[in-house]
């Protein structure tokens, strides 16, 4: 299991959800691994959104490849993710940009989005960057609070747009107002 990816066979998101719990009880969400997600954990972050989410998903996994991103699993104890995001270094001139930030929701409030987010400033930070970045949507209002809380400011709006899809698998473009915040890491 060394690239990350959780074998088919050991995986159910029930005995993840319990283990992640135990374990954030017993000694908080420091101790939830945090690597580098990679196409076999796929199957796994269904929870994270629709299907054409997931191809996008799969598309930035082979941008890290090349280095113009990193994609970062919060891992359950048995190795399964429980929170994914990444990190953009070409949106903004000398930033890291977080992006799809997200967290299995039976496990929202846990603060695994906490050891998410702080791992991706050290990786920003390594790669010689000052500022994280990320964005939100105007309406959500409870994701803004946790990156304020987390020290992030606003610095701007922008519009974006990414693909969805409905029940039936019909595909759509989402168009949003984003709220950009920022941090200058020390």
């Amino acid at each position: 299991m060394g690239d990350g990816a959780v074998p088919e066979a050991s995986w159910s998101l029930a005995k993840t959800e319990r283990e992640t719990r135990d374990l954030i009880d017993q000694t908080g969400p420091e101790a939830l691994q945090v690597d580098d997600l990679v196409i076999g954990d796929l199957p796994h972050i269904a929870w994270s959104g629709t299907p054409s989410h997931l191809r996008n998903v799969e598309g930035q996994l082979t941008r890290a490849a090349g280095g113009e991103v990193e994609y970062l699993a919060v891992r359950a104890p048995g190795g399964a993710p429980v929170a994914k995001g990444g990190i953009d270094y070409t949106l903004h001139e000398g930033a890291g940009t977080m992006f799809q930030l997200a967290t299995l929701p039976s496990l929202q409030g846990l603060g695994i989005a906490r050891r998410l987010i702080s791992v991706a400033e050290d990786r920003i930070r390594k790669r010689g960057l000052s500022v994280a970045m990320l964005g939100v949507e105007l309406d959500n209002d409870r994701a803004r609070s946790i990156y304020e809380r987390l020290g992030y400011s606003v610095c701007g709006h922008e519009e974006d747009s990414w693909e969805t899809e409905d029940e039936q698998g019909n595909t759509h473009t989402r168009h949003a107002q984003i709220t950009l915040l920022k941090k200058h890491l020390v």
